[in-house]
């Protein structure tokens, strides 16, 4: 994807946090035929840049033993102003998990939790201006908030990343908006105070995009991945959950 086809609040980068960063590289690689390229260690960090037929599609990053943090894959939204999107944040109930730091050449990041707990990325472009490959096969497809504050996520997103949203359903069982309309849709909110387990936080979710889900999940049962939520057929195609081998969550998606 192109820069000017990723819009100002919409996401636009996702990475994951690992405990173990071979293991997790030999994973994604098997399921989604990801090859890999380590960056400079001085600079960098050594952060891995993931791609699919040559075309970025996530970061991985190691997680350091005493972090606190369970492993993650984390949601980046689009900020032209990372300074004044913080701003926004902290006056409109969010919370500053980390401020906004210089990725030497590419760009300027931070986290950010909203008022119902999630947590989610700032990404202001440079030199990397976020995924080069999106809804297709081995890319991310689609991305999920589900939160336990349904109203005040959806003003923050609103209020903070200037969302222009849709209501998709205001049910008491199944309340949705998504960020823009229909095909041009780029991120939903789902009401989930009802279905998030006692003591889940709420959080972002990832769909990657797959040609057969069954399958996939075959390959990643062999892997060590764990299912979470059983497949099932929705209107917007055949889903499901896992945990991948060092516990982080990730959804797939057959169109």
């Amino acid at each position: 994807m192109s820069e000017s086809e990723i819009p100002v609040g919409a996401p636009c980068w996702i990475d994951l946090m690992t405990s173990d960063l071979e293991k997790s590289k030999a994973f994604y690689t098997a399921l989604f035929g990801w090859s890999y390229e380590t960056g400079d260690q001085e600079k960098y960090g050594g952060y891995v840049t993931a791609s699919k037929d040559g075309k970025m599609v996530a970061g991985l990053m190691h997680n350091e033993p005493g972090s606190g943090y369970p492993d993650v894959w984390t949601t980046y939204l689009r900020t032209n102003d990372i300074n004044k999107t913080v701003e926004l944040a902290t006056t409109n109930g969010g919370q500053v998990h980390l401020p906004p730091m210089d990725v030497p050449e590419q760009g300027r990041m931070g986290m950010l939790g909203d008022p119902s707990g999630a947590a989610v990325g700032l990404w202001e472009f440079g030199g990397h201006t976020g995924f080069q490959l999106q809804a297709a096969i081995g890319a991310p497809a689609w991305f999920e908030l589900h939160t336990k504050n349904y109203p005040a996520a959806l003003k923050f997103y609103q209020d903070v990343f200037g969302w222009q949203t849709s209501v998709m359903s205001d049910s008491e069982e199944f309340r949705y908006s998504t960020l823009g309309t229909g095909e041009e849709a780029r991120a939903g909110l789902m009401d989930s105070a009802a279905f998030l387990p006692e003591g889940a936080p709420s959080n972002w979710q990832i769909y990657f995009d797959v040609e057969n889900v069954d399958e996939t999940i075959a390959k990643a049962l062999e892997l060590g991945a764990q299912v979470i939520q059983e497949v099932e057929d929705s209107p917007f195609g055949r889903l499901a959950a896992l945990t991948d081998p060092t516990g982080a969550a990730f959804k797939l998606i057959e169109d």
